[in-house]
């Protein structure tokens, strides 16, 4: 890996990681549907400027309804489902959720006939489903409603973008990455923003709302995925996908250090049961050598 690549795979670890926390900085001002589609349309809008400033044109009406679900599932679904879940379950385990998204892909790429599981990847499937068991049935705080919602919140959202990201590979296979991320974006936050009728924003935000809204969108969504998928480019769409285990290291560490969160003996292990699962069905762990003849 070339130190540029390195340098973007630790920025988006670290960016990824606090961005846990600056949810629950964004939620608390702007309310959970606040948070989504604000980000969203930040973020859109962030690369819209971005990209007219660097003379790429962003053709967004051929690609209105594929982006149109990328957009409710990859962009409003998932953060739905991140900005509902994590104060309710803590960043850690929201972070451990995601981290489960791979699993999610992998399963529907196998009914749309995109993937192919090896023993290898069941295996990982298996001991991914076993970690969120895990993961959910032990947990260090009561089980309230609050926290099953939180749970099936995170769940659905890590659906929604293992959906769409197998949608995108069908439909938007060799677009321009910029138009994909963008269009995306901008739908997500235009589809949810009539949301705020029914879930209206608290609170009047402050100052430095607004600074961490700007910097969940601008650079928490926006940059990071520009760098991403120039990552993919570059080094590769398993590599680059792996520091989505990294983020959940530092989210975690984050939790710990900021809000005192804790997860129970059961829960640290299923999550390490998740990650586990999720780099074998990734293909991430090193395969045994052949041996040589004697």
């Amino acid at each position: 890996m070339q130190p540029r690549d390195l340098a973007a795979y630790l920025f988006l670890a670290i960016a990824w990681g606090f961005s846990f926390l600056v949810v629950l900085k964004v939620v608390h001002a702007f309310g959970w549907v606040g948070a989504v589609s604000f980000r969203a349309l930040i973020a859109g809008g962030t690369l819209a400027v971005l990209a007219a400033l660097l003379g790429r044109a962003l053709r967004l009406r051929p690609l209105l309804k594929p982006l149109t679900v990328v957009g409710a599932t990859t962009v409003a679904g998932q953060l739905i489902g991140l900005s509902y879940a994590t104060p309710r379950i803590g960043t850690a385990m929201a972070a451990i959720f995601v981290a489960s998204i791979p699993l999610f892909s992998m399963m529907i790429g196998r009914v749309w006939g995109l993937e192919k599981i090896s023993r290898q990847g069941l295996a990982g499937l298996l001991l991914g489903l076993l970690g969120i068991v895990m993961l959910v049935g032990f947990p260090a705080q009561p089980v309230t409603e609050a926290f099953i919602q939180g749970c099936l919140a995170s769940l659905f959202g890590c659906v929604c973008a293992a959906f769409g990201s197998n949608y995108a590979s069908l439909h938007l296979r060799g677009q321009d990455p910029w138009t994909v991320t963008g269009g995306a974006f901008l739908a997500g936050g235009l589809l949810t923003l009539p949301l705020l009728l029914v879930v209206p924003v608290p609170t009047v935000p402050g100052a430095g709302d607004w600074l961490y809204l700007l910097l969940s969108g601008g650079v928490m969504s926006a940059t990071t995925y520009v760098l991403y998928f120039g990552l993919v480019a570059r080094i590769g769409a398993t590599r680059t996908i792996s520091v989505e285990f990294v983020v959940t290291l530092v989210a975690v560490v984050v939790g710990a250090l900021f809000l005192g969160e804790a997860l129970s003996a059961l829960q640290a292990a299923g999550g390490l049961v998740i990650l586990l699962g999720c780099m074998l069905v990734l293909g991430l762990l090193p395969k045994r050598g052949k041996r040589l003849p004697s």
